[in-house]
């Protein structure tokens, strides 16, 4: 009997943003799927209209398991993962043995190709189009909160929306002008 899916399933209970009060919870598991159509959409808006020819599929299975290491360690804030060197460096050696510990959870014809999946080492491009939708799902978050009048997620807006305008990246900058405004109307609105 092997477990990783058992312990996948589990990412709807580790809860994200949890320093910060929160209209609605977020859980890793919605996060990576929302993270997974938006690197999903910036790979092939970088393929069709910026010349690109990245691996959307691939893309796309490298971001549903963006969090996977999460199931075990569980979501450490952002101010503190980065609040010095020191613990940086110790989390990301944490991540690495939760990463392992996942992957003998599967049997040994699978490792292989879940491996690149779940350990996700910067492999260039379709690593930096999934961070890019990370970022990107964070600050849709951010608008999201900020439109349901929690201003706690102000200055996170502000930094994320800099980091992101600081990429200098052509697909990323059309889905931020075409997509994201969106999700600052209401349902109404919407339609």
């Amino acid at each position: 009997m092997y477990h990783f899916f058992g312990y996948m399933a589990r990412m709807k209970n580790i809860k994200r943003w949890g320093l910060m009060r929160n209209t609605r919870d977020e859980n890793i598991q919605e996060h990576s799927l929302q993270t997974a159509m938006i690197a999903h959409a910036l790979a092939l808006i970088k393929n069709e209209m910026f010349g690109g020819s990245v691996d959307a599929e691939r893309v796309m299975a490298l971001a549903v398991y963006h969090e996977a290491g999460e199931v075990i360690t569980g979501d450490l804030a952002t101010p503190i993962k980065y609040f010095n060197p020191e613990i940086n460096s110790a989390y990301k050696q944490i991540e690495r043995v939760a990463e392992d510990k996942l992957l003998m959870m599967l049997p040994d014809e699978l490792r292989g190709a879940f491996e690149p999946l779940v350990k996700q080492q910067n492999d260039g491009e379709a690593y930096s189009i999934v961070k890019a939708a990370d970022k990107i799902c964070a600050y849709l978050k951010c608008v999201e909160e900020l439109s349901a009048g929690n201003t706690e997620f102000a200055k996170a807006q502000k930094t994320l929306k800099k980091t992101i305008d600081e990429m200098k990246r052509p697909e990323v900058d059309y889905f931020m002008k075409t997509f994201a405004p969106s999700f600052e109307l209401t349902l109404d609105e919407l339609n």
